[in-house]
């Protein structure tokens, strides 16, 4: 499929949303490994006993940028066989241009990311994507981020 086919193809969808990831559970030892990596271990993420009685949460919560990170994944971008669109060589992460963390993820949570499409325009010999991210946490009604993502798909 060419370029050109795609493009229209996506201008149909803008305003829909376009994928709904399987739910994934945010553990400690998922927060635990990004507090490791980033080294941001305050104890709001990284300390259960001390989150137990000082947190409002009453647990540790994943950090934002954790909730941000796993787009990628979520979205399904990181499935090479499962390509985004007939023909994509490959998917560049280019910025965001919004982003709000709403609520919080408390450990042990249930998530899933909801993607619509904004916008879509041929740039520089590739598809420009807007998307917007809303992560859904399992029973709660306000989403966790919300990320306007934008990405280029090369072909």
């Amino acid at each position: 499929m060419s370029l050109n086919q795609v493009l229209a193809e996506l201008q149909s969808k803008i305003g829909q949303e376009i994928h709904t990831s399987d739910w994934l559970t945010v553990d400690q030892a998922m927060i635990d490994a990004f507090a490791g990596a980033t080294r941001d271990r305050q104890w709001i993420h990284t300390d259960p006993r001390r989150a137990a009685s000082e947190s409002p949460y009453g647990k540790t919560i994943a950090h934002g940028y954790l909730t941000l990170s796993l787009y990628p994944l979520l979205r399904g971008l990181v499935d090479e066989g499962k390509p985004l669109a007939p023909g994509v060589k490959r998917v560049i992460n280019y910025g965001i241009n919004k982003l709000r963390f709403p609520n919080a993820v408390v450990v042990d949570s249930r998530i899933r990311a909801h993607c619509k499409l904004v916008s879509v325009a041929e740039v520089k010999g590739s598809l420009e994507l807007v998307e917007e991210y809303a992560v859904e946490v399992e029973g709660q009604d306000r989403p966790a981020c919300i990320a306007e993502c934008v990405m280029r798909l090369y072909f």
